[in-house]
């Protein structure tokens, strides 16, 4: 039996996991920056440090004042489409363009100011991580007692760090399958598939497009 200190944190540690590990744009960006070895300390905390600001502003009370106001859900919903179709035609040209076998560790190095913009971008163009963050984990944690709604935060923000951290440091196994030019170009087409995925249902749910 868990505790009544206990028990806020452990939900927050395993709602944060329901959410956060999931096929999307970021977990993408994340496991193929991890793969090519670069930047993956400064890619995780980027994660992990929004994802704490946006739990933290939902556990608030900023997620009941979004929810309300779904306007900027909607173009959030469609800035966000149009950076991951775009991000995604980028990652299937890059594809078409792989003829050889690749060293993930030295292969299309970038700039940190580059990685920061984009990690940027990925995280907070997409409106589903207000959704998740924001939205669901602050209606959650407000169903907990005042001075117990922090510690499911902290089990939140606890199992963000912990995830990103491992996905981008435990996709390095993976770094012998990716020097065959196949792997990328399967990697590089998979990738824009689930950005394409994600922006339509972007478009979907900003209502102005029905399909």
């Amino acid at each position: 039996m868990l505790s009544p200190m206990e028990l806020p944190f452990f939900t927050g540690i395993a709602t944060g996991a329901g959410l956060i590990i999931a096929i999307g744009a970021q977990n993408a960006f994340v496991l193929t920056q991890g793969i090519r070895k670069q930047f993956r300390f400064t890619i995780a905390l980027i994660c992990a440090l929004c994802d704490t600001v946006l739990i933290s502003l939902g556990v608030a009370g900023l997620g009941a004042v979004i929810e309300k106001s779904p306007i900027l859900l909607t173009f959030a919903s469609l800035g966000g489409a149009l950076f991951l179709f775009i991000y995604g035609v980028l990652n299937l040209k890059r594809a078409t363009r792989i003829t050889e076998g690749m060293n993930p560790e030295t292969q299309n190095v970038t700039s940190l100011k580059q990685i920061i913009i984009t990690t940027l971008a990925i995280t907070l163009l997409n409106p589903h991580v207000y959704l998740d963050t924001v939205v669901l984990l602050g209606s959650i944690g407000s169903t907990f007692p005042s001075n117990a709604r922090y510690l499911f935060a902290l089990g939140a923000i606890f199992m963000s760090f912990l995830w990103f951290f491992s996905l981008s440091y435990g996709s390095t196994l993976l770094s012998p399958l990716f020097r065959k030019a196949i792997t990328w170009k399967v990697l590089d087409i998979l990738i824009a598939m689930v950005m394409w995925v994600i922006a339509f249902n972007l478009m979907r749910f900003s209502g102005l497009f029905d399909f």
